[in-house]
């Protein structure tokens, strides 16, 4: 009997288990098709990932050394995106915390953004996404911004 215990309480938790990995890959893969359309200039495959009513926002310093917040629509995001330009727009982050509770997800990503191969900014980027019939979408991004002291 209790090794019939034993074995219910292993495969409830490698369920468990199974099921936050494969909603961290779903969340990865939603955030780096993001930033695969940035580098491609794909508009069309960048809004595949966002939720409708997404927002965009940065925290960085202005000239008085004050943090201040902007925020910038998804649209206006894609077309810029979209519009031809000569440097590839490429952001690389690391993975840091992933939080998952249920259609909910928060991931915490360092990063540096290059256009080309020259470096432009770092910072961190936080998304929020949410779980949707097909796949997780992105639904909010706050990201800071500074030229130093980047995070490894």
């Amino acid at each position: 009997m209790k090794r019939i215990l034993l074995l219910i309480i292993v495969v409830a938790v490698s369920g468990s288990a199974f099921a936050q990995q494969s909603a961290t890959d779903g969340i990865k893969q939603s955030i780096n098709t993001m930033f695969d359309a940035m580098r491609k200039g794909d508009s069309t495959l960048l809004k595949s990932v966002f939720a409708k009513e997404m927002v965009l926002q940065s925290i960085s310093t202005n000239k008085e050394g004050k943090a201040v917040i902007s925020t910038d629509s998804a649209n206006d995001f894609a077309k810029a995106i979209g519009t031809p330009h000569t440097s590839v727009y490429d952001e690389r982050i690391t993975y840091g915390d992933i939080k998952i509770d249920g259609d909910l997800a928060s991931v915490w990503a360092p990063y540096k953004f290059y256009l080309g191969d020259k470096f432009s900014h770092c910072g961190v980027d936080v998304f929020s996404l949410m779980k949707t019939a097909s796949s997780w979408k992105i639904i909010y991004i706050v990201d800071t911004r500074r030229k130093d002291n980047c995070i490894d």
